[in-house]
């Protein structure tokens, strides 16, 4: 047999890892942006989704990314404040991580520029997972299938660039973008909203909450005050900034999925979408930072019942939950898991 026979299937087995990923791409989104040294290929996806829900990126073996940001609840948590490891207790509410590829800032403060970077938050924050990287990575050099993934995604044993890119590889394939609203945004007369989501549309453009909640993922993205606390206990980005300018500066959620997500602000405070009507209806709690969109309006209980509707269900997309059920317990591809060339 000659050397190019013998050759052949090893070639083929690498080059099929270094495929790129066919994402779940809803007709109306941008194709999602990516660093040039991290373009998303199925072995790299694999990799970071074995990771995502694995327990050994934390110090006692107990916590995963899936821990907090769970697939059935559209990768966010029902409760209040996620626990880490022995049952430690943060300050935050654990937010969704679907659309992350789109976002220009990262974690509820937008304090960090990119996904990549934004893994490194968990790893180490001490009510999380209260780890280091350096030794995720001696663990993960122990196990085969690790280094033998790690070889097919990035041609090196698993390293800290390893572990920061497959995760970010992972989540930049968490679309959302096949709700009510997106059928009816794509083509009206066909998939015309239900009368009460209808409804609740156009109040949510004339109380002004598209000021903020804008765009095909109903967040601009932007970091404001939204009068939730008279003193906030997290100061938001100014824990990063320290400027006092900062103090309960959040980034504005994408409001896309808030069926699952619940509770709700950054804090899990808020229990109920009616609850989240209140607040602004109220008009904040007039914090020297609020911003200055956030202002009382009137509204009646049908409008709110029909805002309140639009937001649970024109918005959810149980297709998403369905496509990602299995995330934690989907076997491995097998031409992953071999000896790479």
């Amino acid at each position: 047999m000659s050397l190019a026979a013998c050759l052949a299937p090893l070639l083929l087995l690498l080059m099929a890892a270094q495929l790129p990923f066919e994402f779940h791409l809803p007709p109306h989104f941008p194709y999602p942006p990516s660093p040039a040294e991290n373009s998303v290929t199925e072995a790299r996806v694999e990799l970071g989704r074995k990771l995502f829900f694995d327990p050994v990126m934390s110090v006692d073996s107990t916590v995963s990314c899936g821990s907090c940001h769970k697939p059935s609840l559209a990768f966010a948590d029902s409760l209040s404040v996620s626990p880490g490891v022995e049952g430690r207790l943060g300050t935050r509410n654990a937010p969704s991580v679907v659309n992350l590829a789109y976002r220009p800032n990262m974690l509820r403060d937008g304090g960090v520029p990119s996904i990549e970077m934004q893994v490194l938050v968990p790893v180490q924050e001490h009510a999380e997972m209260d780890f280091d990287l350096n030794l995720i990575v001696e663990r993960l050099r122990k196990d085969s299938m690790y280094v033998r993934m790690s070889a097919h995604a990035y041609a090196r044993r698993p390293d800290g660039f390893v572990v920061t890119r497959a995760l970010s590889a992972y989540e930049r394939t968490l679309l959302s973008g096949d709700s009510e609203w997106d059928k009816y945004y794509q083509s009206p007369e066909d998939h015309p909203m239900d009368q009460l989501s209808a409804k609740g549309l156009q109040i949510f453009k004339e109380k002004g909450c598209v000021n903020c909640h804008s765009g095909i993922f109903f967040s601009d993205f932007s970091r404001r005050n939204n009068g939730l606390k008279a003193q906030y206990p997290d100061s938001g980005l100014a824990r990063v900034s320290e400027l006092p300018e900062d103090v309960g500066i959040f980034v504005v959620s994408s409001l896309r999925n808030l069926r699952y997500t619940g509770p709700y602000m950054h804090d899990g405070s808020v229990h109920s979408l009616e609850e989240v009507v209140d607040h602004y209806a109220s008009g904040g709690s007039k914090h020297k930072n609020q911003d200055p969109l956030i202002r009382p309006f009137k509204i009646s209980k049908s409008e709110k019942a029909a805002l309140v509707h639009f937001l649970r269900h024109g918005l959810a997309d149980p297709e998403f939950i369905v496509r990602h059920q299995d995330d934690a317990t989907r076997p491995i591809p097998e031409h992953l898991t071999r000896q790479a060339p």
